[in-house]
């Protein structure tokens, strides 16, 4: 079997116990609560990695290519969780017509106005869900809007409920922080789907998540479903805000040292931001933890050391608290965990998929839009 000492670095790893273990502790939470996962893919983008969670799905994309792709792999179900250009909707029409049940996402009369003619045009139903503000964080109308019911008229048949993103759940550093955020984001969305139903308009979808509130929620009466992708993997942001642990990371990128400068206590990796992105989501975070923490080839921390700098291909690792940094020699393997899951495995096109030391698989990743 081939090991984690045989590819050249950089290459992104998914540790598949961690993987696992992360897959069913949401699984279990939503059973216990009632409510059906819908797993975003935009984390993994990858095949392989849904299958560990269910096979052939419900799933939530971020791009097209994305539907195209796990359409391909089999899967009908899918929700295009991105405001939708009226410029895309030839490429919704034609997933439509290979079987997939392809809903889209919008948040104004223009773009229920636009998919309302090109469905008449193309004799299609497009469902599609109104995304509802519930933070501030991003797109959305707020849940009392007049202009909520109107564009659900505009919408005709191809209405099929609400959605809404709790994204400043990610910036909730205590857990009465993040249950309070879950609650709200819940409360909001009912709220937006009593507005429709009150209007006479008629819905079947009142979705919800984010992988903070998924884990915080305790009460999901009136949704239907529950929309979260980071948890498959995990990262430093989540641990930073107590939804995990560093030891749950299930991604890393192993890097090779190639060089040492003494006189900044630094050691040189083969891995700049090229590997592990430029995210500094922690930066703003109680713990800054650089562009990630070290560990060795098996995933365990080396206490103290991170990466501190990176240029394109060159990683820089320093101690957090000016100590010498470890004896490291030339050659030696290493994992940096990522701040942002996502921002890193968009680096790279494969997972190397590791039990310990041992790579038992590589999994293709999807890139592009």
């Amino acid at each position: 079997m081939t090991t984690v000492d045989t590819p050249g670095t950089p290459f992104a790893v998914v540790d598949a116990d961690r993987l696992d273990r992360n897959v069913s502790r949401l699984r279990d939470r939503l059973d216990g609560l009632g409510v059906p996962l819908r797993l975003h893919v935009k984390t993994c983008k990858s095949v392989e990695v849904a299958a560990r969670v269910q096979e052939g799905g419900p799933i939530t994309v971020s791009t097209l290519a994305e539907a195209e792709h796990f359409a391909d792999a089999g899967y009908r179900d899918v929700l295009y969780a991105v405001g939708i250009d009226p410029h895309k909707l030839p490429r919704v029409a034609a997933l439509t017509r290979r079987g997939v049940t392809l809903t889209v996402l919008l948040d104004s009369l223009a773009q229920a106005e636009a998919l309302h003619a090109f469905a008449e045009r193309e004799n299609l139903r497009v469902p599609a869900l109104i995304e509802i503000d519930c933070d501030g964080h991003r797109g959305g109308v707020q849940a009392d809007d007049p202009v909520l019911p109107l564009i659900g008229r505009a919408l005709g048949n191809n209405l099929a409920g609400v959605l809404t993103h709790a994204g400043e759940s990610y910036f909730a550093y205590t857990p009465e922080a993040l249950h309070k955020a879950a609650q709200h984001e819940r409360d909001v969305a009912v709220a937006a789907a009593e507005a429709l139903r009150a209007n006479g308009l008629g819905y079947g979808i009142v979705s919800v998540g984010s992988t903070p509130t998924a884990h915080a929620a305790t009460d999901l009466s009136g949704v239907t479903e529950v929309r979260a992708g980071n948890y498959v993997f995990f990262d430093l942001v989540m641990a930073g805000i107590g939804v995990c642990g560093t030891d749950d990371l299930a991604l890393s990128v192993m890097v090779t040292v190639i060089g040492h400068r003494p006189d900044k206590n630094w050691v040189l990796t083969d891995g700049g931001w090229m590997a592990t992105s430029r995210d500094r989501g922690t930066q703003a975070q109680a713990v800054d933890q650089g562009y990630g923490l070290v560990a060795d080839v098996r995933g365990e921390l080396i206490p103290g050391l991170l990466m501190t700098g990176a240029s394109q291909e060159h990683g820089v690792l320093s101690t957090r608290d000016g100590d010498p940094v470890p004896d490291l020699p030339i050659g030696t393997r290493l994992r940096v965990l990522p701040n942002h899951a996502c921002a890193t495995a968009a680096q790279h096109d494969r997972y190397h998929v590791v039990r310990g030391t041992d790579v038992e698989a590589v999994w293709p990743r999807l890139r592009g839009w």
